[in-house]
């Protein structure tokens, strides 16, 4: 079955099980930290709601000793022109009202929404790949929320000077949005280069400049 919403012609066997979970919650398997770096063999899944309930999903998704080949991807902030988190933040920074989040020191694990789907279809053709796949940029473990928010500005043509308070953060993008926002993980895509991936957008800036050109 051909998957053309995702932008690519790549064929999905029936033999394959594919899950991509919602971004807020994939990469919050891991527990936030400013300084650990994570890879797909990294420990979590155990310390919170929600890192549990990704806990169980992917073990309902890779049923060991299954014929069908399971994939999980879990993405970090997916950044794309239509809706996401980006869509929130547009306005704010193209009035030059635009900041860090919090104390824009965490870390903000990112992925283009093209670099998502991408790395779908790569999963869906390659019939090794299986098992875990971490959706973030190469550069992700490099980015912070502050970095981010230059970046943005930046590409805009617009300063970045007005922190927003965590309140705000929760009030605007909701209690599960604002944790990944506010708190963050150094995810690393380790596994998913292994495999053969090649990102289209490995970088913040150019992956900027494409969703507000």
């Amino acid at each position: 079955k051909s998957c053309p919403a995702l932008g690519c012609p790549c064929v999905m066997l029936w033999s394959t099980w594919l899950v991509k979970m919602s971004s807020t919650l994939s990469a919050g398997y891991y527990r936030p930290s400013p300084t650990a770096e994570y890879t797909e063999d990294s420990p979590g899944g155990d310390f919170d709601f929600f890192s549990r309930l990704v806990s169980s999903w992917e073990a309902a998704a890779l049923i060991p000793g299954s014929p069908t080949r399971g994939v999980v991807v879990r993405s970090g902030v997916v950044l794309g022109r239509d809706g996401g988190a980006i869509a929130q933040m547009l306005l704010p920074f193209r009035l030059g009202l635009g900041g860090p989040m919090g104390s824009g020191l965490q870390p903000f694990p990112w992925i283009h929404i093209q670099d998502l789907s991408g790395i779908v279809c790569h999963a869906l053709e390659k019939e090794s790949v299986q098992g875990i796949l971490n959706g973030v940029a190469p550069s992700s473990p490099g980015t912070s929320n502050g970095s981010f928010a230059r970046e943005l500005a930046a590409a805009l043509g617009r300063p970045a000077l007005v922190p927003v308070p965590g309140w705000a953060v929760r009030a605007v993008f909701g209690a599960e949005r604002a944790v990944m926002l506010l708190e963050g993980q150094r995810v690393l895509p380790k596994r998913t280069l292994e495999t053969g991936y090649h990102f289209i957008f490995p970088e913040l800036p150019a992956a900027l400049r494409d969703i507000v050109a």
